[in-house]
C-alpha cells in the first residue's frame, strides 16, 4: 500500500515517473486499490447514514438543495476521516454524497460498494468482522428494554406473555431470543423496520417493550421532548454491543485512512471532544443525554493515541 505521503506527493505532481512528472489526482489513482482509488477517480465518497440513531447518526432540518441533513457523533467521525481520504488522495475538493440506510440494508450496501462508509450505530462483533471491516470502537452499549413508566415490566424476568419489538437487522433480535429461551419465557418478538418504527409500536400500545442498545433508547427519550419522559429504560443488561464505523473489508488503504484518523484524534483529543459534544452538550432539540464516556471506552481513546 503506498502511504499517504507518498501519494499525496503523487498528486501534488512532484514525484516524476521517468522524466515526467506525475500530474495531480490522476498519478494518485494509478496507485491507489479499492475504495480509495474509486473515491479519488470519481471525486465523491459515499457516507451511508441512519435517520434515527440519536445521537450517532440522524437527520435534523434539510441542506442547502433541500434533501435531509444528517449529523451526528459518527456523521462527524466520518467527516474526518473523508479529510484523511483528501489528504491521501491528493483530492482537497472530495464532495460528501449521502445515502440513507437501515439496519437490515447497511451491510449490503458497504459489500456492493454503494456506500464507502457506514455511519451509523453499528456493533463491531466477530461475526460481523468476518464480512465487513470496522474502525477502532467509538462506543461501547448494551442491549436494555425500554417501556412505559406505568408498566409493570421492571425486568426481563418479566416478560412471559408479552409483546417485545426488535429494530430489523439488530443484534438486538438475538440477544432478546437467548435469554427467553434460557428463563424458558414465551414472549412475542415483533419487528420495526427502524429505531423510530420500532419506538412508535411501544408508545402507541402494538407494544410492551422496545430492546435495542441502551444508548439509542435514550437518545429516543431525549428526542421526543415532553412524551420522552413517560418512558423509561430498564437496568439489566443483555448484551455487549460495540460500535464501529464500517467500510469494505479486505480494502487496506481505506483501512489505513480510518486507522490514521483515529489516531490523529486521540492524540489531538478531538475524539474526547467530538465525544462530548454529542453525549454531555445539548442536542440540537435543547436536551442533554448526560452519559458521560465509559472507562472502557476511555481507555481504549488512550490506546489509540499511543499508537504510531
Amino acid at each position: 500500500m503506498a502511504s499517504g505521503k507518498v501519494i499525496a506527493a503523487l498528486a501534488a505532481g512532484l514525484i516524476a515517473v521517468g522524466s515526467v512528472a506525475t500530474p495531480g489526482p490522476a498519478g494518485a489513482v494509478d496507485v491507489l486499490t479499492g475504495s480509495l482509488k474509486t473515491i479519488a477517480a470519481k471525486g465523491e465518497v459515499v457516507i451511508g447514514y441512519r435517520i434515527s440513531s440519536v445521537p450517532f447518526s440522524f437527520v435534523e432540518g434539510k441542506r442547502a438543495d433541500g434533501s435531509p441533513r444528517p449529523i451526528g457523533y459518527a456523521i462527524d467521525l466520518c467527516g474526518e476521516i473523508v479529510d484523511e481520504i483528501g489528504r491521501e488522495t491528493g483530492r482537497t475538493d472530495l464532495k460528501v454524497r449521502y445515502e440513507p440506510v437501515t439496519s437490515e440494508t447497511r451491510f449490503a450496501a458497504v459489500s456492493e460498494g454503494r456506500v464507502d462508509l457506514e455511519c451509523g450505530s453499528t456493533t463491531a462483533n466477530a461475526e460481523r468482522r468476518r464480512t465487513a471491516a470496522f474502525s477502532p470502537v467509538t462506543f461501547i452499549s448494551a442491549t436494555k428494554l425500554l417501556v412505559p413508566r406505568a408498566s409493570a415490566i421492571t425486568s426481563y424476568r418479566e416478560l412471559g406473555g408479552k409483546k417485545v419489538v426488535v429494530t430489523a437487522g439488530t443484534t438486538n433480535e438475538r440477544a432478546v431470543r437467548d435469554i427467553l429461551a434460557k428463563l424458558k419465557l414465551q414472549a412475542e418478538i415483533l419487528t420495526g423496520k427502524d429505531h423510530a418504527e420500532s419506538y412508535a409500536m411501544v408508545k402507541d400500545g402494538r407494544a410492551d417493550a422496545f430492546a435495542t442498545d441502551d444508548i439509542l433508547l435514550y437518545g429516543l427519550i431525549a428526542n421526543d421532548g415532553t412524551d420522552g419522559a413517560k418512558y423509561t429504560v430498564l437496568p439489566d443488561k443483555l448484551s455487549f454491543e460495540p460500535y464501529g464505523i464500517m467500510f469494505r473489508k479486505d480494502d487496506p488503504e481505506m483501512a489505513g485512512a480510518v486507522a490514521a484518523t483515529f489516531s490523529r484524534l486521540a492524540e489531538s483529543r478531538e475524539l474526547r471532544w467530538t465525544y462530548e459534544r454529542w453525549f454531555l452538550k445539548r442536542l440540537p432539540n435543547g436536551e442533554r443525554l448526560n452519559v458521560p464516556m465509559s472507562n472502557d471506552l476511555h481507555t481504549s481513546f488512550q490506546l489509540i493515541g499511543l499508537e504510531d
